[in-house]
């Protein structure tokens, strides 16, 4: 039973009748404040005459609260699976060319994650992808886009598709990859032929109902999901609805998230986004209510603006089975960007969305994901933290963590944590 904690020690159980219109009506007073639960009811508040919108939350603005049961850390299941493979890690590494190469593709598959390779990046564009990473890592602040979408206009190369999947085969890696709506339709059979065991479609924001420019046709995602024989992962959404459909036309797993990724401006550049705490619980809702019409189990996974481990936790106890990270990769020593990283539309010859980011080498990928931790930031030993915080929550596997409380907390990250802050340590960094 949800309840909303007024203050003073004042709460309300949100009763069905308390939530019911009929209530609410009677009791204007109230209406805003029994509205105020994430992701599950709508917050009507007035922008202006004529103009509604309903209040969301990020992650900073969530914390987790504990229950009557905790368990030995050791004992939480963090396994899931996704397209039939199944992983001991619910965490996959975003499809950037900062992020993930055929290397880090195998050691993330070795560690228990996935590694997703991007179609459209410099790996597929140049055999030799070095020499382009050590320009972007080497160049200025202000010239970096230009010289960005100069390094992206070289063509795709069908056979070097082939050859980076193959390669991460040939070294027992699980290769998933990812492409554009267009790249799919180009490369979506030539990936399958080479190997690959999943593919991503990812955009700005992926739909079912697309109207193209009348020169191209847009692509089918439905006869696509259908017609390809490995699993399709769709996104990004951030809505109830469109991830419905995105299910119903044959998703083996939905991407949720629009612009909240470190180096990613969409943003700032389009204005549209949905903050990534609410974005994750509308949608899966959207997949709680698929699987109850059809017994499908179709995986929501959050993609962008996870930093720490206790952004993972929060992610998860919104309703989401997994994570894709950039960031915190892109620190790794075997990362392919030299301590840079950088969004997928940045290069976009006509509307970068997304910039360079200098996020520093911090570790090796091992100690990043499964630790020993030698850093306080929560930036370390991902697993460790999930781990931890579902012990501490008494959540043993995934499903459990998806049910545990949440609370509005604004002051979570800031709350007598002022020598931190003023040290420039820990939380404070």
């Amino acid at each position: 039973m949800p309840i909303l904690i007024l203050g003073f020690g004042t709460s309300v159980k949100l009763t069905p009748k308390i939530r019911s219109p009929q209530y609410i009506k009677k009791r204007p007073q109230f209406a805003n404040l029994f509205r105020i639960v994430l992701g599950k009811m709508s917050v009507d508040i007035q922008i202006g005459r004529g103009k509604t919108a309903r209040r969301a939350y990020g992650f900073d603005e969530i914390a987790l609260s504990p229950g009557s049961k905790t368990l030995d850390p050791s004992l939480a299941d963090t396994q899931w699976t996704l397209g039939g493979i199944h992983r001991d890690i619910p965490i996959i590494a975003s499809a950037m060319d900062s992020v993930v190469n055929v290397k880090m593709a195998v050691e993330l598959s070795k560690l228990g994650a996935i590694g997703v390779l991007n179609l459209e990046g410099i790996q597929t564009r140049y055999a030799d992808p070095n020499p382009m990473l050590d320009k972007i890592a080497a160049v200025g602040n202000t010239e970096f886009v230009t010289l960005m979408q100069g390094i992206y206009q070289e063509p795709i190369q069908p056979e070097l598709v082939e050859k980076r999947i193959q390669e991460i085969k040939a070294q027992g890696g699980i290769a998933a990859v990812s492409a554009t709506p267009a790249g799919a339709a180009r490369f979506g059979l030539v990936a399958a032929k080479a190997g690959a065991d999943l593919f991503f479609i990812q955009a700005t924001v992926v739909s079912t109902d697309h109207a193209a420019a009348t020169d191209t046709t847009p692509l089918d995602l439905k006869k696509f999901c259908d017609e390809m024989p490995i699993p399709v992962i769709l996104g990004n959404c951030v809505t109830y609805d469109v991830t419905l459909q995105l299910m119903e036309a044959g998703a083996a797993g939905i991407m949720v998230g629009i612009g909240p990724g470190a180096a990613c401006t969409s943003r700032g550049v389009l204005g549209v986004g949905v903050p990534q705490a609410t974005a994750v619980a509308d949608c899966s809702a959207a997949r709680d209510d698929f699987y109850a019409k059809t017994g499908t189990y179709v995986p929501i996974i959050a993609d962008g603006g996870l930093v720490t481990g206790g952004d993972i936790c929060k992610c998860i106890a919104c309703g989401a089975d997994a994570v894709m990270i950039g960031s915190p990769f892109a620190r790794s020593q075997e990362a392919p960007g030299r301590g840079f990283h950088w969004g997928m539309a940045t290069p976009s010859p006509l509307l970068p969305r997304g910039t360079r980011i200098k996020v520093g080498t911090t570790g090796s990928l091992k100690q990043i994901l499964r630790g020993p931790a030698i850093l306080d930031d929560g930036t370390h030993n991902l697993l460790g933290a999930l781990q931890t915080s579902m012990g501490t929550l008494g959540a043993a596997t995934i499903k459990e963590m998806q049910q545990v409380n949440v609370v509005i907390a604004p002051s979570l990250l800031t709350e007598g944590k002022v020598y931190q802050k003023a040290q420039q340590l820990g939380m404070g960094k």
